[in-house]
């Protein structure tokens, strides 16, 4: 059986993350991909990249309307690994913190949170001011991986994509996917030592 994986992206700027990850979970056998996109993610797609909205869509292997809080994703009895809410962000941050479920990002987050499966949330605002930070501290002591996308520069980054891509796997770490998206720490560095 396959692991689904719940795959949300709101409407932060770097939904090119959301994306990638889409790529890179589509070219994983054993993993069938769920697909929440808020209305603000449908409008950062058309601003900050070349894909169309259908185009990300059909990276997914199933694509749930936002509106629709009767989907399976909605319910602990539809077994899932988790969720990559990617980008997320602090709107969605506040809604997965506070419960506040009115849309099937939040709620499918808020069902990752109740049944103890894993939750990263890739959360895009900078700088952060405290209400930030303590809403960041609060999903994490509910359960919650909370995972900026900061840059590292120890595999050697060439292109854009590397740096996005190295994020990526952090979070497919977490999963326990095995992917090929950064060199790690100590393999074959070109640098000195």
């Amino acid at each position: 059986m396959k692991r689904r994986i719940i795959v949300g992206l709101s409407g932060s700027s770097g939904v090119i993350y959301g994306i990638r990850t889409l790529m890179h979970l589509r070219g994983t056998a054993d993993v069938e991909t769920h697909l929440v996109l808020s209305e603000g993610a449908d409008v950062t797609i058309r601003i900050e990249t070349r894909y169309g909205v259908e185009e990300v869509k059909a990276m997914a292997d199933v694509v749930h309307r936002p509106d629709n809080l009767a989907a399976t994703i909605s319910s602990g009895s539809f077994i899932t690994a988790g969720m990559i809410v990617v980008p997320c962000s602090i709107k969605s941050l506040s809604g997965i913190v506070h419960s506040y479920a009115d849309n099937l990002l939040a709620r499918a987050a808020d069902v990752c949170l109740k049944e103890r499966r894993k939750l990263v949330l890739v959360v895009r605002e900078t700088p952060l001011h405290k209400g930030h930070l303590e809403m960041m501290a609060r999903a994490a002591d509910l359960g919650a991986l909370i995972l900026p996308p900061m840059p590292a520069f120890y595999h050697e980054p060439q292109r854009i994509e590397d740096l996005v891509d190295q994020t990526i796997g952090k979070a497919f770490d977490y999963f326990g996917l095995e992917h090929h998206l950064f060199r790690r720490w100590g393999e074959g560095r070109s640098g000195a030592e």
